[in-house]
């Protein structure tokens, strides 16, 4: 089997396929996944920016060990909660992990809810460098002596058509611009627009709530059974086990942010429960937002008593064809 610029083909010349499913947190996602799992020759992959971290269980609802040893996910427990992992990271992982499975001869099924990873593995990202903090620092230091106006007119000379659709106050965009000039030799408007996108069929199934009053009050209940279960004293064996601080990307997460202020005395109970019940609603909002324009996305209300038999459906078609 060979992978060819996110092509997957066996030995027989046959192309492997692809099954994403996606959704807002608590629409049943797992839940679906296993059952699939049970039904069709699958193995999951989980599309998850929170459940990639060990130890954190709990918070993330991470499947637990009896589920996990019947069924095998992928990209679960990747790397301490100390370390960074980004959407180009996984893309890396999610086509090693689906070139594996497909070894097996069976088919992936990427579930989860962060759909910037979803989309960074199947359209491509833009091939940037990553930040470099020498390049930034020199470059705040020639703002502060010479003002943004001279760096914006650097990045002018160098990458015109990036100058011109910004701003000269826009020193944020205008420093990443010049760093990448800086690392790369190459302007960013030539860089982007510069991705590989997944050339395997895919089957998009998005789960969609029918009623956001329900989604909401399964919402609460989940946060509620994650304070019930242990998620202070996660937390605490977390900060204990490991070096961290409220700005790591596993600490951000929804849940653990809120329950890190509780921690520091900065918020009570009352206030942590609130704000973190507000967050996931908001996060499930933003899912559903980018849901909507998905292309070819077969969408399926996950409230419906029919939706294993129609989901079912959709995979039987997608894998017969």
């Amino acid at each position: 089997m060979s992978w060819i610029a996110g092509s997957c083909v066996v030995n027989d010349g046959t192309q492997v396929k692809v099954i994403f499913l996606m959704g807002p947190t608590a629409s049943g996602k797992s839940g679906l996944a296993l059952r699939l799992a049970e039904r069709f020759p699958l193995e999951i992959v989980s599309v998850d920016s929170a459940s990639v971290y060990r130890d954190m269980n709990i918070g993330t609802a991470k499947p637990s060990p009896e589920v996990l040893s019947a069924f095998p996910h992928h990209l679960v427990d990747m790397v301490s909660p100390e370390e960074a992992y980004s959407a180009a990271r996984f893309a890396s992982d999610a086509l090693v992990a689906m070139s594996e499975i497909a070894s097996r001869g069976k088919v992936p099924l990427l579930a989860g809810g962060t759909m910037l990873y979803f989309r960074a593995l199947q359209e491509g990202l833009d091939p940037l460098p990553s930040a470099d903090p020498v390049v930034r620092a020199r470059l705040d230091e020639e703002a502060a002596r010479a003002g943004w106006s001279a760096l914006y007119h650097r990045l002018g000379s160098v990458d015109p058509v990036t100058a011109q659709r910004l701003k000269p106050g826009d020193t944020q965009r205008i420093q990443r611009a010049l760093e990448v000039w800086e690392i790369t030799g190459k302007p960013l408007s030539e860089l982007v627009g510069q991705r590989s996108p997944l050339n395997i069929p895919v089957l998009n199934v998005g789960l969609m709530p029918s009623d956001r009053a329900r989604l909401h009050d399964l919402i609460a209940q989940r946060f509620d059974s994650m304070l019930q279960a242990g998620l202070a004293d996660e937390l605490r064996a977390l900060r204990s086990r490991y070096t961290l601080n409220s700005a790591m990307p596993s600490m951000r997460s929804v849940g653990y942010r809120q329950m890190w202020q509780f921690l520091e005395g900065e918020l009570d109970r009352e206030e942590m429960r609130y704000r973190g019940i507000v967050a996931t609603r908001q996060l499930a909002k933003r899912q559903m937002t980018w849901m909507r324009s998905w292309a070819n996305l077969q969408s399926l209300d996950c409230w419906d008593d029919s939706l294993d038999r129609r989901a079912e459906a959709l995979l039987g078609d997608f894998l017969a064809a």
